[in-house]
C-alpha cells in the first residue's frame, strides 16, 4: 500500500502532463504518481511516463470511467487528485494531503472559488455554472462545500474504497461531493490558486451538454438520498394545484350551491390522490434510505479493518496500535 498516490487522469494533455508530473514529484517526493491515460492520441503516456509517472491505460471513455479504475486499482493511505492540465499549483499538495493523512479527513476539496478561479477562468458560463451548482447543493444538501466541481482534491482509503463510481464522465466531482456529505463523512476546504490553461491546451469540457449533465445527476442523486424531501415536493405541488384549481369552484358552490365544472373538480380529485401517492413513496423510499445509511457504517467499519490489517496493524503515524 503507498502512502500517498497522486491519481492524474488524463487525455490529449501532451503540452501540459510533463510539467504536472514533474511538480508533483517536487511537491510529494515520496508520493507515487500514476497517470491514467484514456485513449490519448497525442504523446501525453510518453511524456509522462519519460517524467517519471506510472502509466496506466483506461480504454473506456470519460473521467467517470477513469476514476473508477484508479479507485479500483490502488490502494493507499491518501490519494492526491489532481488533473493534468496544469491549471492548479502543487505550492499546497502538503497540506491538502496532511489534512487525510494527520487529521484523517476523508475528502479535502481544493477551493478555486475563494481565490483566483473568477479573474483567471476566460469562461463566463463555467464561472457562473460553477456558482450555481455550489448554491444549489450547498442550499439542498446542507453543507459547506467551496468548490463543487474541482477536479483538486485529497481522498481518504475509506472514502476511496466504499465510494460508488457510476458518472461516466465530468459529473463525477458532483457525485464524490454529494457522497461524502450525505453520509457525513469529514470533508474539509482547502483555498488553492487556479491559473488558466497554457496556450496551445484545450479544455474538453463542454459548457452546456456537461453542464446538462452535471444539473441531471446533482437531481438524481437529491431523489436517491433525500426521498421524502423530493417526493415531499412533489406532493406539494400536486396540492397547490389542486387547491388553485379548487377555490372558483368552492366559491362559486357557496354562492349559487351548483358545481358547474364537474371535469375540473375530478381533475382536482386526482391532483389530490396523486399528491397523498407521491408522499407515502417518499416515505417508504425514506425507510430504505435509512437502512442503507445504517448499511454503509457497517461497511466502513470493515473497511478500516481491512485497511488496518494492510499497515500490519499500524497506526496512521507508523505506531503499532
Amino acid at each position: 500500500m503507498d502512502k500517498i498516490a497522486v491519481l492524474i487522469p488524463c487525455y490529449n494533455e501532451e503540452k501540459t502532463i510533463e510539467k504536472v508530473v514533474t511538480d508533483v514529484r517536487e511537491a510529494l517526493p515520496e508520493a507515487a504518481v500514476y497517470v491514467y491515460d484514456n485513449n490519448s492520441t497525442d504523446r501525453t503516456a510518453e511524456l509522462a511516463r519519460g517524467a517519471g509517472a506510472i502509466i496506466r491505460q483506461e480504454y473506456a471513455q470519460g473521467k467517470g470511467n477513469v476514476i473508477r479504475r484508479m479507485f479500483r486499482e490502488i490502494d493507499a493511505q491518501c490519494y492526491l487528485m489532481v488533473d493534468g492540465d496544469d491549471t492548479y499549483p502543487l505550492d499546497c499538495a502538503r497540506e491538502i494531503v496532511d489534512r487525510v493523512l494527520e487529521r484523517h479527513a476523508d475528502m479535502v476539496v481544493g477551493d478555486r472559488l475563494s481565490s483566483t478561479y473568477f479573474t483567471e477562468n476566460k469562461r463566463p458560463f463555467h464561472n457562473f455554472g460553477n456558482s450555481l451548482m455550489r448554491t444549489c447543493i450547498n442550499s439542498l444538501f446542507r453543507a459547506d462545500i467551496k468548490d463543487i466541481m474541482t477536479g483538486y482534491r485529497a481522498f481518504s482509503y475509506e472514502f476511496v474504497k466504499t465510494f460508488p463510481v457510476f458518472s461516466k464522465g465530468f459529473e463525477i466531482e458532483t457525485e464524490m461531493t454529494i457522497h461524502a456529505v450525505n453520509y457525513n463523512m469529514q470533508v474539509e476546504n482547502v483555498v488553492v490558486e487556479y491559473r488558466d490553461r497554457p496556450e496551445g491546451s484545450i479544455s474538453k469540457l463542454n459548457t452546456f451538454r456537461d453542464g446538462m449533465r452535471v444539473i441531471r445527476k446533482m437531481m438524481q442523486l437529491y431523489k436517491n438520498y433525500k426521498p421524502l424531501k423530493c417526493f415531499g415536493m412533489i406532493a406539494l405541488l400536486f396540492v397547490a394545484a389542486a387547491v388553485i384549481l379548487f377555490a372558483p369552484i368552492l366559491l362559486e358552490y357557496l354562492d349559487t350551491g351548483l358545481v358547474p365544472r364537474f371535469p375540473t373538480l375530478i381533475v382536482c380529485g386526482f391532483l389530490v390522490m396523486a399528491a397523498i401517492q407521491a408522499f407515502f413513496s417518499g416515505m417508504v423510499l425514506d425507510v430504505q434510505v435509512a437502512k442503507d445509511r445504517r448499511d454503509f457504517e457497517y461497511r466502513l467499519n470493515k473497511i478500516y479493518s481491512e485497511r488496518q490489517l494492510k499497515l500490519g496493524g499500524q497506526s496512521w503515524d507508523g505506531h503499532e496500535e
